[in-house]
């Protein structure tokens, strides 16, 4: 290709761009760039004191404040519990649907239903199922003679972030499952008669030919899950608010409560920069799986 005739196309690119950079510039760059200023600053969302530079003040109170390194480990705690969960789950199903049976195609249609539910429709279903007055889960226990009465799961500290983390598996492991079955529509059916010839069971079978089939795809789907997971808010605040007793307070409700419910702009924005960066090395490891992924094709 000429040399003219490719810089054209550089310069028609560009400009074909600039749109969509200048949108991302007033929407992206330049709220990132203000919560980094105001992070070294001790701004406030109400009142009239005057704004001061505190510099690294906000980081290092942070980093010793005991209420958001407890938000760090319920976020840990509901990460480990939903994505390892979903994982799991959407294996098994992917491994469902993958067989031949009777109706194949309407329960892999059905399966994206929990999925393509709205989070905070979700949410509100569970807060009703789990209700202590007329909840559906208390209900069936209660008949089935497995509980003596209606207890409240939301409203208890030491079961309120698992009943959460239930609501949060119900609606994304369809998601891991859909990509499972994806892949395991890419391994070869030869290998799986060729070990059924040669003696092997169903679990030798699994952990020789299906996982190293799929393990690609679902580390990506872990990743994705896990960068989800970790900043998730919009379940949390429907259902519980980080209550009973800050015992579902997760590190972006958090803070949340801390820029917009005490009003505190700059530790919030220090504790929202914070978040960012270890988001970041979830998208790091995202990024280099897909990348091995697309040099292994």
């Amino acid at each position: 290709m000429p040399t003219g005739l490719l810089k054209r196309r550089t310069r028609t690119g560009w400009l074909l761009l600039l749109p969509m950079l200048g949108i991302l510039a007033v929407v992206v760059a330049y709220p990132f760039l203000r919560t980094i200023v105001l992070s070294f600053t001790s701004a406030r969302l109400v009142g009239t004191a005057p704004l001061k530079w505190v510099g690294l003040e906000n980081y290092a109170y942070a980093l010793t404040d005991p209420a958001f390194l407890a938000a760090i480990g319920r976020t840990a705690i509901f990460v480990g519990l939903s994505v390892s969960a979903e994982v799991i789950i959407g294996v098994l199903v992917a491994l469902l649907l993958n067989r031949e049976f009777v109706g194949r195609g309407f329960m892999r249609a059905l399966i994206v239903l929990p999925w393509a539910l709205p989070t905070v429709v979700n949410a509100m279903m569970w807060r009703l199922i789990y209700s202590p007055d007329f909840g559906a889960l208390n209900a069936a226990l209660t008949q089935l003679g497995l509980a003596s009465g209606y207890q409240s799961w939301l409203g208890n500290p030491s079961s309120a972030l698992v009943m959460v983390a239930i609501a949060d598996i119900w609606k994304n492991f369809s998601i891991v499952a859909l990509i499972a079955l994806a892949a395991l529509q890419t391994v070869p059916k030869d290998l799986y008669e060729a070990a059924t010839i040669d003696g092997a069971g169903p679990w030798t079978r699994f952990w020789r030919i299906t996982l190293p089939g799929i393990v690609g795809p679902l580390s990506v789907a872990l990743v994705l899950r896990t960068i989800e997971a970790f900043k998730v808010f919009d379940i949390i605040y429907v259902m519980t608010r980080g209550g009973p007793a800050n015992s579902t307070k997760t590190v972006s409700f958090f803070v949340y409560q801390e820029a917009f419910g005490f009003m505190r702009a700059g530790s919030g924005a220090s504790y929202a920069l914070i978040v960012v960066l270890i988001a970041t090395v979830f998208i790091s490891l995202y990024i280099n799986l897909v990348r091995r992924q697309g040099q292994s094709v």
